[in-house]
């Protein structure tokens, strides 16, 4: 939960620097209560790490980084969904060599039997093709939308697993605190795509 807060903020604030702009009273007061919900949801099971949260951080302002810089790319209209998606991987090839190729996992990965059962090369082959329609949407929604918006629909969609996770699996703790957070972030959640809107007077007035 304090992982989705501190995306959403970053994405907001992200947003907000790179355009220049200020979000009306609507976008903040969603934002901020989001947040407020993811707060008040990790209160009850939060544990300090301070490696886990300097990680967390620097994936969240990495993760709100490029969405923004997604939506500005698609805006100058350089490169097009399919160019942005082509080099993003281009560009992540050699890096995820090295870290793969340092970690060792590349001769397991080599040596895995599965290679040889047609089953698994179909599901392999399958988790390819859902990963680039994973990807071309969320591409999609940012030009559609904004980086803002595609935060918050993943968040609902991690929502939405956290309250599968209660009935399925049994992993899920109850407790009134945690319930009570979700369930304003999923109200919030639910009232913001309504106000989803692509005219620049959505996110409020421009900067002088």
């Amino acid at each position: 939960m304090m992982c989705y807060a501190t995306h959403l903020h970053h994405s907001w604030f992200y947003t907000v620097f790179t355009y220049r702009i200020t979000p009306n009273w609507m976008v903040q007061g969603t934002v901020f209560c989001m947040i407020g919900g993811a707060l008040i949801a990790a209160s009850d099971d939060l544990a300090f790490d301070f490696l886990g949260y300097l990680f967390i951080m620097i994936n969240n302002v990495c993760t709100a980084a490029n969405g923004v810089y997604v939506k500005k790319k698609l805006e100058s209209k350089e490169l097009g969904k399919y160019g942005l998606l082509f080099y993003n991987a281009l560009f992540m090839l050699l890096p995820s060599i090295v870290c793969a190729y340092l970690s060792g996992e590349i001769k397991p990965a080599l040596d895995y039997d599965g290679w040889k059962n047609p089953w698994f090369l179909g599901q392999f082959g399958l988790s390819c093709v859902m990963g680039f329609i994973l990807m071309y949407s969320v591409i999609l929604c940012t030009q559609h939308n904004s980086a803002l918006t595609t935060t918050i629909v993943g968040c609902l969609k991690n929502t939405i697993i956290t309250y599968a996770g209660m009935v399925v699996g049994g992993d899920y703790i109850f407790s009134w605190t945690n319930f009570m957070g979700l369930n304003i972030r999923l109200e919030i959640i639910l009232i913001k795509p309504e106000k989803c809107t692509v005219e620049p007077s959505y996110y409020g007035y421009l900067w002088d």
